[in-house]
């Protein structure tokens, strides 16, 4: 598919429009340099949450997950998302009622009392997806080679996330997510260098209702991965999912408080979503990617202060 024919409905879930609305901006922004279309879904609501919703009553799962995707169908294109379990959700619920009969009829008895009907029309894509498989790394590559002046030369801990490449059968990564590797070759485009550290693929924490009910069990995966990734000597965290992103932003203060006694030194790695290093490479500024935060601002995010891979990379912080 050409570059200008790429145009999608823009799911942005929960967590972005509430605590990273900078990743919004960083993927729009990369996006518009590329002729990705990106289409508001007027009226969306939450994804609904798999780890929550589905883990209570799959029906209820089913219609608030076919509620959002006719909202797509009525705008005639496929969905993309910037979050791994909005991803996940929407994903999966899209193909249950494609494949069970009885569900599909069963969603559109509910979606028939607000004058909706799901279809079966559309896919839903990652971001990720979008960029690796549809744009592809050796055109961004040709972008990133003339945006700066030197490579931007990071040691990256790219962290892909659960619901990315899992179940495997449904999603369009091929059959070794056990070490997948297009996250790596996406990034490595920009000049950098994607670390091989210990537990790479270990879950961030948060995921499954578990940040929310189980805080400090939550918290010690974070801490784990976050020891990995420090002994790798990782300049910064690159992720794909906002709620993966505030696990390892947010969750790095949370650590450095709950686990000093355990800890060798409080943690401090800046943490990035993709766009904004692809945004970085491309030579567009710090502002444009959402990433110039005056530091007396309280309890906004990012919580794990960017300024040092700014400094690394030469842009003025």
């Amino acid at each position: 598919m050409a570059s200008n024919d790429l145009k999608f409905a823009l799911f942005l879930g929960c967590v972005i429009p509430n605590r990273y609305p900078f990743i919004e901006r960083a993927t729009r922004a990369v996006a518009e340099k590329f002729k990705i279309e990106l289409i508001d879904m007027k009226g969306a609501s939450c994804c609904p949450a798999p780890g929550v919703f589905r883990g209570f009553d799959i029906d209820t799962w089913l219609v608030i997950g076919a509620r959002n995707i006719v909202i797509a169908e009525e705008l005639g294109v496929d969905i993309t998302l910037m979050c791994n379990g909005c991803y996940g959700s929407l994903l999966e619920v899209n193909h249950t009622l494609k494949h069970n009969k009885e569900k599909k009829r069963m969603v559109n008895e509910h979606l028939a009392k607000i004058g909706k009907e799901y279809k079966g029309s559309i896919e839903i894509r990652h971001i990720v997806d979008i960029f690796y498989n549809d744009i592809g790394p050796e055109k961004i590559r040709n972008r990133t080679k003339y945006g700066r002046k030197t490579p931007l030369n990071l040691n990256l801990a790219l962290h892909y996330g659960c619901h990315l490449t899992k179940p495997k059968e449904i999603r369009p990564w091929g059959t070794d997510v056990e070490n997948p590797t297009f996250f790596d070759e996406l990034m490595e485009i920009s000049g950098c260098k994607s670390l091989d550290y210990r537990d790479k693929n270990m879950c961030c924490g948060a995921g499954g209702g578990v940040r929310g009910a189980f805080k400090e069990l939550s918290l010690d995966y974070t801490r784990e991965k976050l020891e990995n990734i420090s002994a790798a000597n990782a300049d910064a965290i690159i992720t794909c999912c906002p709620f993966c992103h505030l696990q390892f932003d947010l969750g790095q203060v949370e650590v450095n408080n709950i686990f000093k006694d355990k800890i060798s030194a409080p943690f401090n790695i800046p943490v990035l979503y993709f766009t904004q290093l692809i945004g970085l490479a491309m030579g567009m500024t710090p502002e444009e990617l959402g990433m110039k935060v005056s530091p007396d601002l309280k309890g906004v995010p990012p919580f794990t202060p960017v300024k040092p891979i700014l400094k690394k990379i030469g842009e003025n912080a």
